[in-house]
């Protein structure tokens, strides 16, 4: 895991294959900006000499904060480190709290229809509006049908879903029934289960992880967790989870100034530090999860426990708070 304090960028214009070229690429440290400027430099001369054998390259690392892409680190301004934890400011401005090797499952719910559902609604409706233009005689009946078929196969595969789900418990049973199936089948695992705005965030406490592993990514799979969560566990090789409100959900905007990919202009500081004090007081009356319940063993491990606690008070996970 890898969330830098001090970014760099690097450019240079040359010409290969009768083309003009202009590599850019960033260089980060956590020493000084100077390390930053030289690790740029390194990656630049890289990233020519690539040019130079094989005859192209990426041109550019593209300024995203947090995506895995291209190998580049979490790319968010560090707030505070605790021991090996970093809690860092995303891109709309709230706080995220990254660890290397502590598990977070992120599990969203969701009522929307598989694509396999509203395929079967869609044939369902055809079918019949086939026997109704069969019986009709009519070409216009069969292609006022399929019109039919199309515009109305997502309601009805919506409907059909939620009766499904409504049958099983609701979403919320559904995936604790999920997570308690999860810990009888691995007795060892102590798992925290938290309640979020859209749905879930389990904690494992009994060992650490590794976030690249395929058993972690098993084990996430398992309890439902969010499919692009687990891409960006692998990528960024840690684990994540936000620790403070999204803002809009309290009643202010995004982080300004945008995008809120840092570092930034010295001169729009002012205006970061200034949406940054107006966000903390909306967001002192508000918890981003709620402790539910605990299931499977006891079994602890001492870095779980640092995690846990820093965790819980940040999220005031245990204060009666709305979520936001």
């Amino acid at each position: 895991m890898i969330v830098p304090k001090y970014w760099s960028e690097s450019q240079a214009k040359t010409r290969a294959n009768d083309r003009q070229y202009t590599i850019k690429r960033f260089g980060w440290s956590d020493i000084s900006e100077e390390d930053a400027k030289r690790h740029a430099d390194e990656r630049l001369d890289d990233a020519l000499k690539t040019l130079s054998e094989q005859g192209d390259v990426r041109r550019v690392d593209h300024k995203i904060s947090y995506n895995g892409a291209e190998g580049i680190p979490i790319r968010e301004e560090v707030v505070a480190n605790h021991q090996d934890v970093v809690i860092s400011r995303n891109s709309y401005g709230a706080l995220c709290l990254n660890t290397p090797d502590v598990m977070f499952a992120d599990i969203d719910l969701d009522s929307s229809p598989s694509t396999r559902l509203v395929t079967w609604a869609f044939l369902g409706l055809a079918l019949i509006g086939a026997a109704a233009a069969l019986v009709a005689g009519s070409w216009w009946v069969l292609f006022a049908a399929l019109l039919v078929s199309l515009l109305f196969a997502s309601t009805l595969a919506g409907f059909i879903n939620n009766r499904l789900i409504n049958r099983r418990g609701g979403l919320e049973q559904e995936a604790i029934t999920r997570f308690k199936q999860v810990s009888a089948d691995n007795p060892a695992l102590h798992l925290r289960i938290y309640q979020t705005s859209m749905g879930f965030r389990i904690l494992f406490m009994e060992q650490t992880y590794e976030p690249t592993s395929e058993s972690s990514a098993a084990l996430l799979k398992s309890l439902g967790s969010d499919r692009v969560y687990m891409q960006m566990c692998r990528n960024q090789r840690c684990f994540r989870a936000r620790v403070s409100p999204k803002p809009w959900r309290v009643g202010i905007e995004r982080l300004r100034p945008r995008p809120g990919v840092w570092p930034i202009k010295a001169e729009r500081l002012k205006e970061r530090q200034d949406w940054i004090r107006a966000y903390e007081r909306k967001a002192n009356d508000y918890a981003s999860c709620k402790f539910m319940m605990k299931l499977g063993s006891d079994i602890t491990d001492p870095k779980a426990i640092h995690v846990m606690r820093l965790h819980d008070d940040l999220c005031k996970a245990n204060r009666e708070y709305s979520l936001a």
